[in-house]
């Protein structure tokens, strides 16, 4: 029998603000534990919180860049559970009134047509503390407590059972998380717990129209690993149907170092957490005029400016995305588009040199030296024949390192093209003279000397020669000879 395989995703996305959710402590990461607190965040008597309105402000963007309905009123309410690093014994979050609803996110499963993933709610809510068991300072049979991401906000995105997947699911994830970096209100970083993912997965016999049994998988902390977890479960549910087993609805912890996934606890049901209105927060009120006031200050979003690169530009699926993947690098990209007249050359720099050197220096593109409007000018430089393509990487290694205009570091290095045919024609009789056996290969049919022919020339001029000129020149002296 054929299986289908059902998934819904719950990705919680830390929000960069400045403060937490409901207090004034710091949100930032990597502090002494237990140093930034207070008596909102540990939940303290007497203690009331205060909603962060950038933190609204976050979630409303969200919402709609992945084309929900903003609600008008929502609630915040109280999950109740224990857990030794939820101080308060619940957690802030929305349950009956969320933030946002009924969205979608469009994939491209195998490159094909696109496909619309539904995103079912989007709410604020805030995060628990820390627990730490495996780590040097710890003793065996310890855990110690670190408070100070207690109250850290949160946006949770929970899609429909739309992704059909594991490759889907890690699909669905790339672009979650490209949106967010692109708005600028989650870094998405996975290892540092800033973008989190959990994964309900059920199997079903094909065709059929009732969903099986859920699990839930946690503790996935890469993409990779959301899609080794979904395809073991998936297979392990698969394996027990097919010997007449029962698939039982429980939480899984995925281990990434041996490749399974491990019983945590039985499935909670949402009457366990109690839910209720929290008495401390009134009702959340956000009118059109916000709305709209967000939805004016969202940037061009990724799959409207690739749909434009695509059609102006002439570029292709998979430079688009190479291009996407950072907001800053599109941004860098588009100025050195705009100001030349090979697009394809602005993207195969941009992709090549410019990543490159990113990489190499451990850097993010606002700190490379070189301007996008300068590197412009150095694929003119060779477009307008002033210089070679090989000269044009020297300029721009000089400006990537002292930032030196690219006609300054053209001066400097002394890499002015030559195209003086004269000139050019007497180094091309010298490498003749001083190559006769290869010459002699050529004019037996060898044509690949060619190659090496032309390299010797534009060696003997410091690579300054023009390449278009210096081979017309070469072959019609062969040809003459021939």
């Amino acid at each position: 029998m054929k299986y289908e395989t059902i998934i819904g995703l719950e990705v919680h996305a830390q929000l960069l603000t400045n403060s937490k959710i409901f207090c004034g402590c710091s949100t930032k990461f990597g502090a002494a534990p237990n140093s930034q607190t207070c008596p909102v965040c540990l939940g303290l008597p007497g203690a009331l919180p205060v909603v962060n309105r950038k933190a609204v402000e976050f979630g409303i963007k969200m919402a709609l860049a992945v084309h929900c309905d903003v609600n008008e009123r929502s609630l915040f309410a109280r999950k109740n559970y224990f857990y030794p690093d939820l101080p308060k014994g619940y957690q802030i979050s929305q349950y009956e009134d969320p933030l946002a609803e009924n969205g979608w996110i469009e994939i491209e499963p195998g490159g094909n047509t696109g496909r619309r993933i539904g995103i079912r709610r989007i709410h604020l809510e805030e995060d628990a503390g820390k627990s730490v068991h495996a780590e040097a300072y710890v003793s065996d049979n310890e855990s110690l407590l670190d408070f100070n991401r207690c109250g850290i906000p949160l946006i949770e995105i929970v899609s429909d059972p739309d992704v059909r997947s594991p490759a889907e699911a890690r699909k669905y994830l790339s672009k979650l998380r490209r949106i967010l970096r692109w708005l600028e209100i989650c870094d998405g970083n996975m290892e540092e717990g800033s973008l989190r993912c959990d994964a309900n997965i059920s199997v079903r016999p094909e065709g059929s129209g009732t969903l099986g049994v859920k699990t839930e998988l946690k503790n996935m902390n890469s993409f990779r690993g959301v899609e080794r977890a979904l395809t073991y479960e998936a297979r392990r549910q698969v394996r027990l149907l097919e010997m007449c087993e029962e698939v039982v609805r429980e939480t899984m912890l995925w281990d990434e170092a041996k490749g399974v996934a491990v019983s945590m606890r039985g499935k909670e049901a949402t009457h366990d957490y109690r839910y209720f209105p929290d008495p401390d927060l009134v009702p959340l009120i956000i009118k059109n005029e916000w709305v709209e006031e967000s939805r004016c200050a969202l940037p061009e979003l990724p799959d409207e400016r690739e749909r434009r690169w695509l059609e102006d530009f002439g570029l292709s699926k998979k430079e688009t995305s190479v291009l996407l993947e950072e907001k800053g690098v599109a941004d860098y990209f588009e100025v050195v588009a705009e100001n030349v007249k090979d697009k394809k050359q602005a993207a195969n720099w941009v992709m090549g040199e410019v990543l490159r050197t990113l990489k190499e220096s451990k850097l993010g593109i606002e700190a490379l030296r070189l301007r996008p409007d300068k590197l412009a000018e150095i694929i003119c430089m060779v477009e307008d024949g002033k210089i070679s393509h090989t000269a044009a990487k020297a300029v721009f290694e000089e400006g990537v390192r002292s930032g030196m205009s690219p006609q300054k570091a053209v001066e400097r290095l002394g890499l002015i093209q030559i195209s003086d045919p004269a000139e050019i024609e007497t180094i091309v009789e010298q490498i003749v003279r001083e190559n006769p056996e290869e010459v002699s290969k050529f004019l037996r049919g060898r044509e690949g000397v060619f190659g090496y022919l032309m390299g010797q020339v534009m060696k003997a001029m410091r690579g300054r020669a023009n390449p278009r000129v210096a081979r017309d020149i070469l072959k019609r002296k062969l040809d003459k000879m021939t």
